[in-house]
């Protein structure tokens, strides 16, 4: 037990090898709680996946600067991770619960028409959809684009507008 608080320190007085040795301890244990936690957690980077990941970030940091005792706070972060791949379970097996907690894509641009009732709720403006254009099309109007999506994520995906097919 000596040893580990010589290793680890206890409470605020850390000194730094103390805090690196807590840090390294904590990035490993982070590492087991994102596996544990499923893939999606960063992968998607929707809003409930940003959840845990702030959370986490919170919550682990505490024990690395000692302002909160490490077993419960590690406790703690197994929770918030538990509740995350719950929910994302119950999300695949309920869709109307996928979108209340996901939410949903919107269609905000189709044939030359934006969809205010789409972008208005969503909080994208016609400015967003060019600056995707440009940045995706290398384009400054949307004269290829058929259709812009705003994805859960908060990405605006473009869908071109097929080539007409020519025939000998």
């Amino acid at each position: 037990m000596e040893t580990l608080i010589a290793l680890f320190g206890e409470g605020k007085d850390l000194n730094s090898l103390q805090m690196a040795a807590r840090a390294s301890a904590v990035f490993f244990g982070a590492l087991i709680l994102i596996r544990i936690s499923g893939r999606r957690s960063f992968g998607q980077r929707s809003p409930f996946d940003y959840v845990v990941a702030i959370l986490l970030g919170a919550t682990l940091s505490r024990v690395i600067v000692g302002a909160s005792p490490a077993i419960p706070t590690l406790v703690a972060s197994l929770v918030i991770v538990l509740i995350h791949r719950l929910l994302a379970w119950a999300c695949v097996r309920s869709q109307s619960l996928e979108s209340l907690v996901v939410g949903v894509e919107r269609e905000v641009y189709r044939d030359g028409q934006f969809n205010k009732d789409q972008m208005s709720p969503a909080l994208i403006t016609k400015a967003d959809i060019f600056e995707t254009a440009r940045q995706e099309l290398g384009s400054l109007d949307l004269e290829k684009v058929q259709a812009a999506i705003l994805e859960r994520n908060g990405q605006v995906s473009l869908i071109r507008k097929s080539e007409p097919k020519h025939h000998r």
